[in-house]
């Protein structure tokens, strides 16, 4: 094997030991927590326990939004090695490009044609009998 993947295999056989040791910790001190009774175990939020045991439903809306997100999230994620390399890429690169925000440009008008960017009409129209 050549010298030089020693320092990954090190790396590596680190990361592993390092893991396994905090993984080992966590479980070993974690059950001295355990202890207790139901009042101990029960899910608190903010400081307060738990008024039901019902399912809360979560607003559509806040999905459409997480979604438009990640979508005009990877067009700039896309974009940052277009501007890194633009010189050496010449016109072929520029209209690749060029396409690429033409597309996301349609389906940002779309999204916002769909109502996908009014958060209080999509609240109203969740509520009112869903989305269509």
């Amino acid at each position: 094997m050549p010298a030089q993947y020693y320092p990954i295999l090190l790396a590596l056989g680190l990361a592993i030991v390092v893991g396994v040791a905090i993984l080992s910790l966590s479980w070993f001190l974690g059950k001295a927590h355990h202890k207790g009774g139901a009042v101990k175990l029960s899910a608190i939020e903010s400081g307060l326990p738990m008024l039901d045991k019902s399912h809360k439903r979560l607003s559509i809306a806040f999905f459409l939004v997480a979604i438009d997100f990640i979508v005009f999230d990877l067009e700039a994620a896309f974009l940052f090695p277009w501007v890194l390399h633009i010189r050496e890429g010449g016109w072929p690169l520029f209209w690749a490009v060029q396409v690429f925000i033409a597309l996301i440009l349609v389906g940002y008008v779309y999204v916002w044609k769909k109502g996908g960017l009014d958060i209080v009409a999509t609240k109203k129209r969740a509520i009112s009998g869903g989305l269509r």
